[in-house]
């Protein structure tokens, strides 16, 4: 039997495990449990992704929903809801989703992966070795470099957290001179104040002082004041941790493979960390299934999630640097100016355009393994969309090219036509 070894229990580990436990693997999970409560905003849209991986019993006591205030570039506005998401109480719905779905779940600190041609030797703190098979490393950004990837500008987000007076649940965004803060407020008088900033140019004191250096600033902020208000704050923490975005040089391999923040790490602003990380590991159980069970397809499967991991990357890089750019008020400073211009100038969702759609053959999912399929290739799905609605585009798009549109679509139900009319329409299509 196929030793099948997950390194990390986050969102990324788990949503593999689970997949994999679908497809009928024995699974081990490995994983170090967080030393630090925190507290994330994450949207709908992350929840959903979450409930498709399996894990909506993790979720059921771990999410508050808050009204976001948003102050960037001088303008106060409310936005839509953000979910607070309690990361201890969510690491503990992962853990026992995980080993109600029959995973075997040890805890521990992996010392050293050791490759060879059999698999992976991994040995754990204490003296436990283990061996696998096939190795999914989903340790987020602690996950070891493979080599010298792609790094956005270096970023580090210090989290101070501590104990308030009860109140209302709530978030905010705030941009400052030198970067920007996310803060959040529980009921339970549990308060949140992350700050992100530029490495180079922050010239931040050292750790000894950090803390009140931190509240200093945090005092500075009419905001800040405003939203935690003047109760005392007991148990004063910091957490310091890197927020760099980070692409791997190296994703997949015959025998092992990386999801989540190990394969990329994006810049927090975006707000889509988990819902990236989701995105990389739900692909993973159908990758590897192919590279075990089809290893004639293997260049194929590598093929696919190197490209879809990519440009999930790119994609959400230039959604961040656009953010960046709508503050304008100092546009000039060292940690804006930088944001602003990285990774490049392309745009981050392009104008359709029918006559630019062009059909080619990509790598899908298809029945649970990677298999190649005619995609239609637009300006913002660069890697193919295969079907919507249960029907393929390539052969409707290749017959619009020369024929009416009722004549090509008069062979779909209600449903199917409403939904690849308004897919086409959304294309540019013009009937």
């Amino acid at each position: 039997m196929t030793a099948l070894v997950i390194l990390g229990a986050g969102p990324a580990g788990a949503a593999v495990a689970l997949g994999l436990r679908r497809l009928g693997y024995e699974v081990m999970l490995v994983s170090e449990w967080r030393r630090f409560a925190a507290l994330e905003g994450v949207s709908q849209r992350v929840l959903e992704a979450l409930r498709g991986a399996g894990l909506h019993h993790a979720l059921a006591q771990a999410t508050l929903p808050s009204q976001r205030q948003v102050n960037w570039n001088g303008q106060q506005h409310a936005q839509n809801i953000e979910y607070l998401l309690d990361r201890p109480t969510f690491d503990r719905g992962l853990r026992e989703a995980l080993r109600g779905a029959g995973v075997e779940v040890i805890e521990g600190r992996v010392l050293s992966v050791q490759p060879s041609v059999n698999g992976h030797r991994i040995e754990l703190d204490g003296g436990a070795t283990l061996h696998a098979d096939f190795l999914v490393e989903a340790r987020g950004r602690q996950a070891p470099a493979l080599g010298k990837g792609l790094r956005g500008p270096e970023t580090v987000s210090l989290l101070n957290r501590w104990q308030g007076a009860p109140g209302t649940t709530a978030s905010a965004v705030e941009s400052l001179e030198d970067g920007w803060a996310w803060m959040a407020r529980r009921a339970d008088g549990q308060c949140y104040w992350q700050w992100t900033v530029d490495v180079a140019s922050a010239g931040l004191p050292g750790k000894a002082h950090l803390l009140d250096y931190c509240r200093q600033r945090r005092e500075a902020s009419d905001v800040a004041q405003a939203f935690f208000g003047d109760t005392a704050q007991a148990d004063l923490q910091l957490h310091a941790r890197s927020s760099t975005a980070i692409l791997s040089p190296q994703l997949c391999g015959e025998r092992w493979i990386r999801v989540g923040d190990a394969a990329m790490a994006v810049d927090p602003l975006s707000g889509n960390g988990i819902f990236q990380s989701l995105s990389s590991a739900l692909q993973a159980p159908v990758v590897i299934n192919t590279l075990l069970r089809k290893p004639e397809r293997a260049a194929l499967a590598q093929r696919f999630h190197q490209q879809r991991v990519e440009q999930l990357f790119w994609r959400f890089a230039r959604i961040g640097r656009d953010f960046y750019a709508d503050e304008q008020r100092w546009h000039e400073q060292p940690f804006w100016q930088a944001r602003r211009q990285w990774p490049d100038n392309q745009v981050a969702h392009a104008e359709a355009d029918f006559a630019a759609l062009r059909i080619a053959r990509m790598p899908v999912l298809r029945d649970g393994f990677v298999d190649e399929a005619e995609v239609v290739i637009t300006t913002d799905q660069p890697l193919g969309v295969w079907h919507v609605q249960g029907v393929e585009l390539a052969p409707l798009v290749r017959r619009l090219q020369a024929e009416p549109a009722e004549q090509v679509l008069a062979g779909l139900n209600e449903a199917q036509g409403r939904v690849i009319r308004a897919w086409l329409l959304s294309q540019g299509y013009r009937p």
